[in-house]
This record gives C-alpha cells, sequence and structure tokens, in this order.
C-alpha cells in the first residue's frame, strides 16, 4: 500500500479489503439516503435525511474502474502444431488492457457519467503507471470527463413512464445524490476486424456467409465459394454471426463496478436504463424527449424488399430500422462508428480498421509497446513472426460488408454500429436506517462505516 493511500482511510480500506469477501456480500441496494418515500403499504419509509451525493474521489475511482490498467499480452500460438501453417495472431484492436476482457481487445465500450452537476462523456485515457492516490485519481477523472449537459440526462418528471422507464424503476432510477454510469458499445470496430479473423480459418474451413434478412442469399461472397476460398458446405448467416460477442464487455465492466461500489460501503443497483432509442435521441423518440445524449442517427433509405426483409411497410416507416451511428460535442468526435456516413462507403472503412492496425502509427507498427510487454528482443520477433491479414482476407471482408450496406442501407444491418444494452448502473450512499429497519441482513460493517472510513461523518441515527 502506497503512503498517499494510508492517508486517506477510505481508500486504504479499500485496496486491503479481500475480493471474496465482496463477492460472498454482494447485495443489490437499491433505496438511496434521502429517498422521499417507498410506497409499500404498512411498510411505507419515508427518510428524514437529505441526498447525499458522491464525493469527487468515490465518483473518481468509479470512473478509473472503467478504463486502461496496463498492456495486453499476446499469449496465443503462431503456428499449426499438426501442420507448421501460420495462423492469426494479431487480432488485437488495442494492447491497452482494461478491467475487463473483450473480444480481440476490441475495447468498444465508452461510458456516460450522470450526476447532479451534469452529464458525461468518460474518455478513455492511456493507463498510468502511478500508484493510486487520491490526488491522481481526481485528477485522471477531471480528465476523462467532457460534460455534455450542464444537468442530470433525464426525462420530465410525468414523462417517467414506459418507453422512457419500466415499471418501478422509475421511482428509484436516477434520483438527485445518485451517480449513474451508462456504457454504450461501438460494434462496428470489432465487426468488421472479428469478420476477417474468421475468414482466416484454415483452407475448408472458411464458411459460406449467408444473409437471413434476404432469403439466406448469398452476403457478397459468390466469387469466394467459386474460388474454394470459401467452403460453401459450412455456411453462417449474418444474423447468427450477430455482434460477433462485442457487447459482452460492457457486462463484465458493469459486474466490475458493482463489485468496487460494494467494497467501498456504498449501494449499486444494475437495472434498465431510460429506453435506449430515448437515451440517445433516435428520431423516433427525439419530438417526444429531445436529442438526450445527442448521438447522430442514420436512417436507411426504404427500398421494396424491406417489407419482407425488414417487415417496413412504406417509406414513412423508414426510421423503424434508424440506428445511432457517432456522437460529437463541441467539434470533437467522441465516437465514430465505422460505417456510412462516416464513411464514403465500407470499404473505406474497412481500410480504415486495416490502418488502424498496420497503417503508420497503428498497433502493430508500435515496436516500442512491445518491447514493454515483452523482454529481451522476444516483442520484435513476436511482430516479424505472427502472422497478419492476407489480401484475400482483406478483400472478401470488403465484399461482405459492401454487401450488407448495399443491401440493406447501413452497417450493420443485422445488430447496431452502436449498441446500448439498455442496462446501467446506479451508485449511492445507502439509506442505513431503511435496511436496518426491514431487513435480517440487509448491510455489512463497510455500508455501516462508510461515513466514518471516507470523509469523517457517522450519521446519528
Amino acid at each position: 500500500m502506497n503512503k498517499q493511500a494510508d492517508i486517506h482511510k477510505g481508500l486504504a480500506d479499500l485496496l486491503a479489503r479481500p475480493l471474496l469477501e465482496t463477492i460472498w456480500r454482494r447485495r443489490t441496494h437499491r433505496v438511496p439516503r434521502g429517498v422521499e418515500e417507498v410506497a409499500a403499504g404498512s411498510m411505507t419509509y419515508r427518510s428524514g435525511q437529505e441526498p447525499k451525493p458522491l464525493s469527487d474521489l468515490e465518483e473518481a475511482i468509479l470512473i478509473a474502474m472503467t478504463g486502461a490498467t496496463g498492456l495486453t499480452m499476446p499469449d496465443r500460438p503462431f503456428q499449426d502444431p499438426e501442420t507448421g501453417r501460420l495462423v492469426m495472431a494479431k487480432p488485437n484492436l488495442t494492447m491497452t488492457g482494461r478491467t475487463a476482457g473483450s473480444p480481440d481487445n476490441a475495447q468498444g465500450t465508452h461510458f456516460f457519467l450522470i450526476n447532479d452537476s451534469g452529464t458525461y462523456f468518460l474518455r478513455q485515457l492511456p493507463p498510468s503507471s502511478e500508484p493510486f492516490s487520491p490526488e491522481l485519481l481526481i485528477e485522471r477523472a477531471n480528465q476523462a470527463k467532457v460534460r455534455l449537459l450542464d444537468k442530470r440526462l433525464d426525462v420530465e418528471q410525468g414523462g417517467r413512464n414506459f418507453p422512457a422507464y419500466l415499471d418501478s424503476n422509475r421511482l428509484l432510477s436516477n434520483l438527485p445524490g445518485t451517480t449513474i454510469l451508462v456504457p454504450v458499445v461501438d460494434l462496428s470496430h470489432q465487426y468488421i476486424n472479428g469478420l476477417m479473423y474468421l475468414l482466416t480459418q484454415p483452407d475448408g474451413s472458411r464458411p459460406a456467409l449467408v444473409d437471413d434478412r434476404n432469403f439466406y442469399f448469398s452476403a457478397g461472397v459468390k466469387n469466394w465459394v467459386r474460388r474454394k476460398f470459401l467452403n460453401d458446405d459450412i455456411k453462417v448467416p449474418l444474423g447468427v454471426i450477430g455482434s460477433l460477442r462485442t457487447q459482452l464487455e460492457a457486462p463484465l465492466l458493469l459486474q466490475n463496478l458493482f463489485l468496487v461500489a460494494e467494497a467501498m460501503g456504498l449501494g449499486a443497483w444494475i437495472h434498465a436504463t431510460i429506453s435506449p432509442p430515448v437515451l440517445t435521441g433516435d428520431p423516433k423518440f427525439s419530438d417526444r424527449y429531445g436529442p438526450m445524449l445527442g448521438f447522430d442517427h442514420h436512417i436507411p433509405r426504404w427500398r421494396l424488399p424491406d417489407i419482407l426483409r425488414w417487415h417496413v411497410p412504406l417509406p414513412r416507416f423508414a426510421n423503424l430500422r434508424s440506428h445511432p451511428v457517432a456522437l460529437r460535442h463541441n467539434g470533437e468526435d467522441l465516437i465514430v462508428a465505422k460505417c456510412p456516413p462516416n464513411y464514403a462507403n465500407m470499404s473505406d472503412a474497412v481500410d480504415a480498421v486495416l490502418a488502424r492496425k498496420f497503417g503508420d502509427g497503428g498497433v502493430y507498427q508500435d515496436r516500442d509497446t512491445f518491447k514493454k510487454i515483452y523482454k529481451g528482443d522476444f516483442g520484435e520477433r513476436y511482430l516479424q513472426e505472427a502472422a497478419e491479414y492476407n489480401q484475400d482476407v482483406i478483400n472478401c471482408a470488403r465484399d461482405v460488408c459492401n454487401y450488407i450496406y448495399d443491401t440493406h442501407g447501413r452497417f450493420p444491418a443485422h445488430c447496431e454500429a452502436i449498441h446500448v444494452p439498455g442496462v446501467w448502473l446506479q451508485v449511492h450512499h445507502v439509506e442505513i436506517p431503511y435496511y436496518e429497519k426491514f431487513f435480517e441482513d440487509g448491510l455489512t460493517d463497510c455500508h455501516r462505516n462508510h461515513d466514518e472510513l471516507w470523509d469523517g461523518e457517522r450519521d446519528s441515527d
């Protein structure tokens, strides 16, 4: 434990707390301090306390838990042990590690933070090698925060019903004093990268992609089947590919955040967000709810086959297939999906993914990073010996991606470019008297001692 952590009792306690203890005692605490009322018949409860927002340090710790933690290790084989042929060993989109796993280290998950002071986008900062200290954590939190709104993101009080909020969630979610962490996932980078990875299978094992939203016709790969590059006996529908599992990042990160909040003695609650299309400002709902987070949305041009492909009966309903593709604020690109209208066509989008990996300044051109990952000259050996995507893989991926956009008017078609999982994490100070009154095992000593450890206060009641 470092000297700075010794100075702050709460941070020192957090760093010393056993992980298994936190996991074993983990429970959802939905009721925040200062709640106006929990209406529950004879168990109705009204707080005598004021809402208490998280401190700068408490929020800074949570922000740190969404971020980078160092460098990953490309600890995978380069060759097939049976044939000696090279296998793809450079799938990662970045070598920067994070607090949760990610398919091909895509790291497509971005977070927003909502509190009483406003609504913020959290930039993904590079990892820091400095030890934890309150000052460093708060400084990095301030660097990460981009204020989008000077108020708590919400719908009007009278509109806290479906489709904005689900049922009883509207009574306890996003209340004064609470902090909300909202994940969204840019699927588009890994959709392209993962598609290329799929196409690196050995000869005879590369699947022929078909389109389950277009009568299972070939998904732009007839020529590749004819050339025997793809095996027509192994058919994989685009709908089965889905989002290539990139959406799994967000729940893993949320669980980590939940456990950290629990270990700090705070209340934590993972639950349904404001409905995703409402949250992002989808044009179907923006007239009623306003721009909300203010994402750019793309509405595909309606075509006659959409009646059968997507059950969109008329052009005036084309916005049923709108999806978020970018977030920009004050001239800064915060999230930009790899698809039109951000790119002229899907070939350009594929090339942008390749440039990020293998172009000048790309991941696999950064020799200094691999010197930090490997001992001796092993990093240089890895860069020289491990295979990259060959031209057939790249050209086939271009054909599939162009087929998707040309056929369906958006990319991806079978999932969204920017996916909103539909759950967020609320963190708050717990209404201790409520849990003491009604529940046998509602609190841990960590909850009871939180104020004393983190700000020197202890409630008299």
